[in-house]
């Protein structure tokens, strides 16, 4: 079984949260969590974080604000 560092811990816990890892990483995310307190408590408020989040309304954005967002997003997107 794969062994996470706190930092890649880290990097997957948005697909851990949303149950977007395979067996394997998902049960490698829990063995580094049983024995790391400093990413149970990171965990944890990253939760909180989502929750008091999760009840904001949503901003609409301006039509040539969300166009602009999408002009840059393409620019940025690597090419294949």
């Amino acid at each position: 079984m794969k062994r996470f560092t706190c930092g890649e811990l880290v990097e997957v816990v948005t697909a851990y949260l949303d149950d977007a890892l395979d067996e394997p990483g998902r049960a490698a995310v829990e063995d580094h969590l049983a024995g790391c307190a400093d990413c149970g408590r990171y965990l944890d408020q990253y939760r909180a974080t989502v929750r008091a989040l999760a009840d904001q309304p949503r901003e609409q954005l301006s039509r040539p604000v969300r166009d602009r967002l999408t002009a840059a997003f393409k620019a940025r997107r690597p090419s294949a």
